[in-house]
């Protein structure tokens, strides 16, 4: 279990230092930042797919299509947030991405919501309330953006669970460059702005955490109980408040910590209920 933890806490600590790099690179579009990144994320796939020699172009083309492009969505999305708010109110909103996916996951993957579940949902989305009442930074187009970053993810998610049993996970993973790569190419293109200096080793950076990130929270989920882990996820918030108050010199007012509490806790509750019914699905 030691291992596990391990594991989590530097996947944690790499994507930290992810949202870090873009938020220090707030001259750059966030499309830009989406392109860098899809360009290291299709050279390691290619790489590791041509290796195991699995076809890239994989099995359920529709749904790895719409894992794409939901995907796509979500990220330039949340970067842009993150570029324009707050590290802890950026990364709270996107914290609702788990509570999108067991809504859309009523329709999508045909999963059952339970009465309580609605509750814990009602308390983040009363801490989301909370948020947007007391962080005066936040305008009500960025507060709109977080949410559908979040509702994209969700919908991300519940592709990838279409996808559990037709198709590999690095194909599955695959499919996110082959989309924004044009996409982000032709945005870039007319919206392009030469990175200088450090920005450089930033977008590569951003790339590079992100791989070692993804990897450790891979080995993280094998390694250990769901529910006894998942939750460190959530240690990054202090993280980004951390940054903020170190950093970028932003406070927080009370109220803003209580509602981010309130939004972690509705997220958190969800998991260790939803891992209880797995739990006594498999006694």
């Amino acid at each position: 279990m030691n291992k596990a933890v391990g594991y989590m806490l530097i996947s944690v600590l790499g994507f930290s230092l992810m949202n870090l790099c873009v938020k220090f690179l707030d001259r750059l579009p966030a499309t830009e930042l989406v392109l860098f990144r899809s360009i290291v994320s299709l050279v390691l796939c290619l790489i590791f797919l041509k290796r195991k020699k699995i076809s890239v172009w994989g099995n359920n083309k529709k749904w790895l299509i719409r894992r794409g492009v939901f995907g796509v969505i979500a990220l330039t999305s949340f970067f842009y947030t993150l570029q324009n708010l707050g590290l802890g109110s950026a990364i709270t909103l996107q914290y609702l991405s788990p509570i999108f996916t067991s809504i859309f996951g009523i329709f999508i993957l045909k999963e059952r919501v339970r009465h309580i579940q609605w509750l814990f949902f009602l308390i983040s989305f009363i801490g989301i309330a909370m948020i947007k009442g007391f962080d005066l930074d936040i305008s009500m187009g960025l507060f709109l953006l977080s949410i559908a970053s979040s509702a994209f993810a969700g919908l991300a998610y519940n592709s990838i669970g279409k996808l559990r049993t037709t198709d590999h996970p690095i194909v599955i993973v695959f499919y996110f460059p082959l989309i924004a790569l044009p996409i982000m190419s032709i945005f870039s293109f007319f919206n392009w702005v030469q990175p200088i200096g450090y920005e450089w080793a930033l977008l590569l950076g951003i790339g590079i955490l992100t791989q070692i990130a993804q990897v450790n929270m891979t080995k993280a989920m094998h390694s250990g109980e769901m529910n006894e882990i998942t939750g460190l996820k959530y240690l990054g918030i202090i993280f980004a408040i951390g940054f903020d108050l170190i950093l970028f010199d932003i406070h927080y007012e009370i109220q803003v910590f209580i509602g981010m509490a309130l939004v972690l806790s509705g997220v958190i509750l969800n998991l260790l209920y939803k891992s209880r019914l797995r739990r006594k699905a498999l006694n």
